[in-house]
């Protein structure tokens, strides 16, 4: 069974597993000659469980936090996943802004530990989202903690195009029920105007259950979102119910 993150559970319970084999991400190869992709797991759209809106979402591949309790381990090995360039993630965003999506959520894994790949990402995200004229937001899932980046301003720069950034490690001990966050000590920070208009709302907000995607597809079962605790159990004994065995699930080691 796979959960796609919002990072994994790496940054936070904001995060979905999946315990889909890497390299089943559903971009396309590398193309020639470009100069920086990002190694990911999974591009997929719409996602409506990470944000505002409707979103197009991310998940970078590899991550070395490895938080105890992370539900997205497969996430972590930087030897699976595919690459994806600057010119083909430019060409889905682009084809998400004209299908009127609202926004961009990237997610892991770790995101910052390919930190120009993330920047180049971001800056072509923005650049597109000015040609449409749509206000599309740039949220950012990390588990780097706000003084980890204050230590590593170089690192923390790939940052600095998003919106809005979610950060702090999965604490499986500190349950929250703040929305898009995994655990307690995780926070939603915004960093732009366009930011600020979207996620002020959000910034205390504790929805009565949080919203899951569940998709099957190629014999995987994915669950986007973040997950309470107890949530991926009673999916799974609803899949058995329904007479689905799962063979390996992302959130148990």
């Amino acid at each position: 069974m796979t959960v796609p993150s919002p990072n994994g559970a790496t940054p936070g319970g904001a995060v979905a597993g999946t315990a889909v084999a890497p390299g089943t991400a559903a971009v396309d190869g590398a193309v020639a000659g470009r100069a920086v992709a990002a190694l990911v797991g999974q591009v997929y759209r719409p996602v409506t469980a990470l944000g505002p809106g409707r979103r197009l979402g991310v998940w970078f591949q590899g991550c070395t936090l490895a938080c105890p309790g992370c539900m997205s381990r497969h996430t972590w090995e930087a030897t699976g996943g595919r690459e994806l360039t600057v010119e083909r993630f430019t060409a889905l965003w682009r084809s998400a802004l004209d299908d009127g999506l609202d926004g961009l959520t990237v997610s892991g894994g770790e995101p910052l530990e390919q930190p120009a790949a993330l920047a180049a990402l971001l800056a072509a995200a923005d650049a597109e989202r000015r040609r449409s004229g749509r206000p599309a937001d740039l949220l950012v899932y990390t588990g780097w903690e706000p003084e980890e980046l204050a230590a590593d301003p170089a690192t923390a720069a790939a940052l600095d195009g998003a919106d809005a950034v979610i950060t702090g490690r999965y604490r499986a001990g500190q349950p929250t029920r703040l929305a898009w966050r995994g655990s307690a000590n995780q926070r939603l920070t915004t960093r732009t105007a366009l930011g600020r208009e979207r996620y002020a709302p959000y910034l205390e907000h504790r929805p009565e259950r949080p919203e899951l995607q569940v998709r099957v597809s190629e014999g995987e079962v994915r669950v986007i979102g973040v997950p309470r605790p107890g949530d991926l159990g009673r999916i799974e004994r609803d899949l058995v119910r329904r007479g689905v065995t799962l063979r390996e699930t992302s959130w148990r080691p």
